[in-house]
């Protein structure tokens, strides 16, 4: 720590003599843009000149400006910070950190927060520790909130590792941690306070670590108003944020309680368009307002863009484009009390956009560090690919499973059977619930086309306990064939359904078969498949644009061959086993009525 120190007062000396003595001068200069101050919410036409990794001034530069020096007209265009994805999952793409950033930094992001709860949840503290490692090896800015509780429900679900405050002290003390993640394990403040109260015990403990060595603290408060998000914010310590706000409502009580709305805009959870009402309705302050990605598909990332993509959308809904940009800039840098991303001003890093048009976000050119990084959406710096350790590439410990172990039963000697099912709602991890009549053929419980109700299964796969949690699904639009995944949030066992229990077990097997991974059958045969041999969860064989194009493939043969029109069908599918978020879920123990915090029976008797 006091080399770092040392470090950045000898770089302060040699910006000092730049500006000062008449024989120096910047790398680089920026020449002739349109600045976005995000501190002033300004637009004005100034130079922006650069020292190494650093900005010098933000003005007149033909001072600065010397035989070495490189000039870059951007004269039209505008000047922005690089933009801060403040809360994504690198698993939710598939793809490891490098090939994240790979396709994110031509889209301007320069900055990202991941949770690994994923990884955890499979791997525990080995699983994230890697990926901390591989952070380390990038050039953009990369850090993590690690949760302080895995999993999330203990009794409800199964994981592969357990992380409890005990781990805090080796995580958080890392310099590429930011703080905890998401406290889901206390979004659902009564039945864990009446049931499991030992889990608020164990986070106020990690909380309070956190905030004794300066740590930051995410919060998770889907639908909590009142005496519920009072608690829940108590429970993070000093201050907390939410990304599972899903209504104007919600933003509202939270903006006013000073809670950070991570404002959601993925791939299959879209909710920034009712939150931004609270602004433009009832003309809040948005310098809590936060522009996050949670979980973006690669071919999604590829394909649209990423935090860039997300401010367009914002400012298409009638923010102000300024506003928009520092949602995604000085609002977050303000957040996690970082000091020198966030806004383009002397001494602050040189990590900029460089935007050809403002309403439509287009990128012309990004720099990282100082350096030009990206240009016209292709990345000019050397990015080699990671490679993970053969530990983390076992983590499906399942024997195959027969058809018969997939059915659904029912006792009663009747041709029909009343069933409880989830229902799925498209851009949300949230569920309906619904009770459906199905027709039993010998005992076993059969999907229903018609209905569009359809087995839901999950398939644990820790090599803990062998169970198969089973229930149905309602919305999933499938009319032929099954698809199953190792990507079931958020203890991540199989999660597979289908039109047929004979192509749910062929499905199932072949997510075995590959150590993790999507398979798609259709009539016995494979049509799909995606092998994510990292915890199940990420690909470290294929690089960012060929999972994108694999992910773009399988989702048009779900649509074409399997009859499914809902949107990034593997990302929704693996948010149906999330209890901590409402209303009913599936995971391996079996039905999940999360309000209540209990299992259900499945066929109602």
């Amino acid at each position: 720590m006091e080399a770092e120190k040392f470090k950045e007062a000898i770089q302060r000396r040699k910006l000092i003599d730049v500006l000062l003595d008449h024989h120096l001068f910047a790398d680089l200069v920026l020449q002739g843009g349109y600045i976005i101050n995000t501190v002033t919410r300004e637009i004005y036409q100034a130079d922006v000149a650069i020292k190494d990794e650093y900005i010098l001034l933000v003005g007149d530069a033909k001072d600065l400006i010397g035989s070495s020096t490189t000039i870059e007209d951007v004269r039209g265009k505008f000047i922005s910070p690089g933009f801060i994805d403040s809360h994504m999952h690198f698993e939710s793409s598939m793809l490891t950190g490098t090939e994240f950033s790979r396709l994110s930094i031509p889209t301007g992001t320069t900055t990202l927060i991941g949770d690994p709860h994923e990884i955890g949840n499979v791997l525990g503290v080995h699983g994230m520790q890697e990926m901390i490692k591989e952070a380390k090896t990038l050039p953009n800015q990369v850090y993590f909130t690690v949760p302080a509780a895995v999993p999330d429900a203990p009794g409800l679900e199964t994981a592969g590792e357990e992380v409890t405050a005990k781990h805090m002290k080796d995580l958080l003390n890392d310099e590429n941690v930011q703080g905890i993640g998401e406290i889901q394990s206390f979004s659902n403040i009564q039945p864990v306070y009446q049931n499991a109260p030992e889990l608020i015990d164990d986070l106020v403990a990690a909380v309070s670590y956190a905030n004794s060595i300066g740590k930051t603290v995410e919060g998770n408060a889907p639908a909590l108003f009142g005496k519920e998000l009072a608690a829940h914010i108590i429970s993070g310590g000093t201050h907390i944020s939410c990304h599972e706000t899903t209504t104007k409502e919600e933003t509202v009580e939270k903006l006013r309680y000073g809670v950070s709305v991570f404002m959601r805009e993925g791939s299959s959870q879209r909710n920034m368009a009712e939150c931004v009402r609270a602004i433009k309705e009832e003309g809040l302050d948005s310098r809590r307002a936060i522009l996050v990605s949670d979980d973006m598909a690669a071919d999604d990332l590829l394909k649209d863009g990423h935090m860039n993509d997300i401010i367009r959308r914002t400012i298409a809904e009638g923010i102000d484009p300024v506003e928009a940009i520092q949602m995604a800039t000085i609002n977050p840098a303000t957040h996690f009390g970082f000091k020198d991303v966030g806004i383009l001003a002397p001494g602050k890093r040189a990590n900029i956009a460089v935007i050809d048009n403002l309403n439509e976000m287009t990128i012309d050119k990004v720099y990282l560090n100082g350096k030009a990084a990206a240009d016209n959406g292709q990345l000019t710096i050397d990015l080699p690919s990671y490679t993970y350790p053969e530990s983390t590439k076992t983590s499906v410990k399942r024997k195959r499973v027969k058809t018969e172990d997939l059915h659904i039963t029912t006792n009663r000697n009747s041709n029909k059977a009343r069933v409880r099912s989830i229902v799925a709602i498209p851009d949300q991890n949230l569920t309906g619930a619904e009770e459906f009549d199905l027709n039993v053929s010998g005992g076993v419980v059969e999907p229903c086309l018609k209905q569009d109700v359809l087995p839901l299964l999950v398939v644990e796969r820790h090599g803990k306990s062998n169970r198969i949690g089973k229930s149905f699904l309602h919305g999933f639009q499938l009319q032929s064939g099954a698809i199953a995944e190792s990507v079931a949030h958020d203890t991540h066992n199989i999660i597979v359904t289908g039109t047929n229990y004979e192509d749910m077990a062929t499905a199932v097997n072949r997510v075995i078969a590959m150590n993790g991974g999507i398979a798609m059958i259709n009539e016995g045969r494979v049509i799909g498949d995606l092998p994510l041999k990292v915890g199940g969860l990420i690909s470290d064989e294929l690089n960012g644009k060929e999972v994108s194009e694999r992910v773009d493939e399988m989702s048009r043969l779900a649509k074409d061959e399997l009859g499914c029109g809902i949107h990034v069908p593997f990302m929704h599918l693996s948010f149906w086993s999330l209890v901590t978020s409402p209303e009913w879920k599936i995971t391996d123990m079996g039905l999940i009525d999360v309000n209540q915090f209990e299992v259900l029976s499945t066929v109602v008797e």
